[in-house]
């Protein structure tokens, strides 16, 4: 069974992510860290859905089941987890959240001692234990073998040290007005109170979390709302987050949406000059736009594609010797600050910049022209193989005889096909996106 999908296991509250599920994985994720234990710890956090509480109750019986101790933590950023998981000397971290998704979906990330997210090999052994009942049955303890289960409110002053100190110190947030969207979700108190310590006169939306009220109008997924506020409050900029606090949407002093692929073209190049930047290059996805790769190579840098998903951005990073990439939606990785994408963090080393340069946000995050891109997504009633959807290579070459660079994925979240294109001709583009959303409407919808 193919539990993990893009970025761990995610999946409808109460149906794939059920508790029956969530338990039965837990057991298998407790069985898989056992060989590298060292303190018997895993420490496990979450976001603001009202579905947290069943997961994490259920992650918690399966893992003390099979003798592992839990330290519970409540509402954190998933970044947090990756960094509290290796400081606090946690086997593993395991973050509780479906990300951008809304309210009824919830999911479980999970990290090893080192907080890092697991490559798909570790996930595929967790998978194989899921399945196997002899082992999930023979593996549960008795008597003093049973873990226990505390909770701990005040580690979230370790992760509020740690992302300051990723700030400049001679530098301060006085003077600068900011709006920060924390989407009702787990960065409602970790990002104000941040930008407040900073120097920053701050002001706060999607800070009262329900439950249900997650992503919803708000954050990273809909920055049309701190783009209004901005304007509203003549903010020097304003950061839309995700429902967990790893992705950052910026708008300008305009109130307009800074693109993801020019804001890291921007931060590369002044880590180049910094003499920060290490390695010839950044990574980013298949789905960044040439217009950045077009900008790199003309200040001397590279650009890697990785799949998409901020782990396969890390990995990439790792193999090439690079400690700066991310992802066009917001997922930006500064590996000299944290192991995963950290919205927090990447809007601090951003302010950090413009800081620096006197100028307004307008000015310094717009660096080139983007070629003109377009994606859609469509809802399918299966994730058929792609080898086997006739026609679908006619397609590819026709677009491509076009002048076009496309991308057909499913999204690994959700049951979704995403069509990006992208080529200098916008007209051409429109007729091209038509031709493929016809396609595959009438082949898989």
């Amino acid at each position: 069974m193919k539990l993990f999908g893009t970025d761990g296991v995610r999946g409808k509250a109460g149906k794939k992510v059920s508790a029956l599920n969530t338990m039965r994985l837990a057991m298998a994720t407790g069985i898989y860290f056992r060989k590298f234990a060292k303190t018997n710890r895993i420490l496990v956090g979450k976001d603001t859905r009202r579905s947290g509480y069943m997961i994490e109750n259920a992650l918690v019986s399966g893992l003390t089941a099979v003798g592992f101790d839990v330290i519970q933590i409540g509402p954190m950023p998933t970044p947090a987890i990756a960094f509290l998981t290796e400081n606090m000397r946690c086997d593993a971290g395991i973050m509780i959240s479906a990300s951008h998704n809304p309210y009824y979906d919830n999911g479980i990330k999970f990290f090893d001692s080192d907080g890092n997210k697991l490559n798909r090999d570790e996930e595929v052994q967790i998978e194989a234990i899921y399945e196997n009942e002899a082992l999930i049955e023979s593996s549960q303890v008795t008597d003093g073998d049973i873990g226990k289960s505390k909770r701990i409110d005040d580690v979230i002053g370790r992760y509020i040290v740690h992302i300051k100190n990723s700030f400049p110190k001679p530098l301060t947030l006085s003077g600068t007005r900011i709006v920060v969207d924390c989407a009702n979700g787990a960065g409602y108190i970790v990002a104000p109170t941040i930008l407040n310590e900073l120097g920053a006169d701050v002001i706060v939306l999607g800070d009262k979390p329900n439950g249900f009220n997650i992503n919803e109008g708000c954050g990273a997924m809909h920055p049309e709302y701190v783009a209004k506020a901005v304007r509203e409050y003549r903010a020097d900029v304003g950061l839309a987050l995700d429902g967990d606090a790893d992705r950052l949407v910026m708008v300008d002093e305009k109130g307009r949406v800074i693109d993801g692929d020019k804001l890291m073209a921007v931060l590369a190049l002044h880590l180049k000059e910094e003499g920060e930047l290490k390695g010839d290059g950044i990574v980013a996805t298949v789905m960044s736009n040439m217009g950045l790769d077009e900008f790199l190579k003309q200040h001397g840098l590279k650009l890697y594609r990785s799949d998409v998903g901020d782990k396969n951005v890390v990995a990439l990073m790792h193999e090439k010797g690079i400690n700066f990439g991310g992802e066009q939606s917001g997922h930006i990785i500064f590996s000299d600050y944290a192991k995963t994408g950290d919205g927090i963090s990447s809007a601090l080393q951003a302010l950090a910049f413009l800081i620096k340069t006197g100028k307004k946000a307008s000015e310094v995050f717009n660096p080139y022209e983007s070629y003109p891109q377009k994606l859609v997504n469509i809802r399918v009633s299966e994730k058929r193989d792609f080898d086997t959807i006739e026609g679908l290579d006619e397609l590819k070459s026709k677009v491509e005889s076009a002048g076009m660079r496309q991308l057909f994925r499913y999204s690994g979240t959700e049951n979704k096909l995403r069509i990006l294109l992208e080529g200098k001709d916008e007209e051409v583009l429109e007729q091209m996106m038509e031709l493929c959303t016809v396609f595959f409407r009438r082949e898989l919808v």
